[in-house]
Formats: C-alpha cells, sequence, structure tokens
C-alpha cells in the first residue's frame, strides 16, 4: 500500500505529532522551558499552584491537607518563594487569631493552566508509572542488600 504524500490526511497518519520547538532566544534562559521550570523548580511547587487554581483562596491550614506530605517548613518556603515570583498572592487579615489565606495571581492562573496537560497525562499514565516506580523500588531494596 503506497502513501499519497499530496494527500494531507493520509501523509498526516504517518507522521508522529510535532513537537513545539523551544528556541533558545531568551536571555538568562535556555528556552522558554528552562524559564517554566525554574519556576515550579521544588517539589511542591506544581501542586501548590494546583490546589490554589482548584478551590481559589486557600487558607494555610487547608493547602497544608491538600499537598500531603509535606512540612511545613518547606510549604512555607515555596509559598514564600511562589509570592516572590508574583504568582501567589498572600492576603493577611491582620486578625486575632491570625488569618491568612493565598491565591494565584494572573500570571500564576496562567501557569497552573499550563500545568493541566501534566496533570492529564499522570491521569492517563498513572498505571505505568505506578509500574515504573514499582520497579525502581526493587532496585533500590537490590542495593541495599548485602552481598555475601
Amino acid at each position: 500500500m503506497s502513501i499519497d504524500r499530496s494527500d494531507p490526511i493520509s501523509s498526516r497518519a504517518q507522521t508522529p505529532p510535532a513537537v513545539q520547538r523551544c528556541t533558545p532566544t531568551l536571555p538568562g534562559f535556555t528556552c522558554g522551558l528552562d524559564a517554566t521550570l525554574r519556576v515550579i523548580a521544588g517539589k511542591w511547587k506544581p501542586l501548590i499552584l494546583y490546589f490554589l487554581a482548584q478551590d481559589g483562596p486557600t487558607r494555610y491550614g487547608e493547602l497544608r491537607r491538600a499537598v500531603r506530605d509535606v512540612s511545613d517548613k518547606v510549604l512555607i518556603q515555596q509559598l514564600k518563594e511562589l509570592e516572590a515570583d508574583g504568582l501567589v498572592k498572600r492576603t493577611d487579615y491582620k486578625e486575632v487569631p491570625p488569618r491568612v489565606d493565598y491565591s494565584l495571581t494572573p500570571l500564576g492562573r496562567s501557569l497552573a493552566e499550563a500545568l493541566v496537560p501534566l496533570c492529564t497525562w499522570g491521569t492517563e499514565h498513572v498505571a505505568e508509572v505506578s509500574q515504573v516506580f514499582a520497579e525502581r523500588a526493587t532496585w533500590t531494596r537490590r542495593e541495599r542488600q548485602p552481598t555475601g
């Protein structure tokens, strides 16, 4: 069976989807992806952005419960970094007892929206990812076993 290269539909079916090129034209960064990864660097920042995008303004305690396994120290540090980067807004109501909430700035919302495809990918591939991590755990256990 031959493919008619003049027919855009048959030739498109044979080529993988193009990955957008990330051109190194940004001063100080390799490319736009590099800039993005520097902003969300840190294990918990993407999850913080995700949960703030879901629920709107969120109090610290709610965020702490949503982002499981993060220590208070690290969560506070990453919230401060996201605030300094202009992605998160911290509102202190100057009340007793103290009441503070966090929300996304327009820049933070745009980044949270860009993370949605990653969330979708993780949901669609959770079985494969779980298997990879299970296999990785067996490698780690084997490396720790004393040799004879």
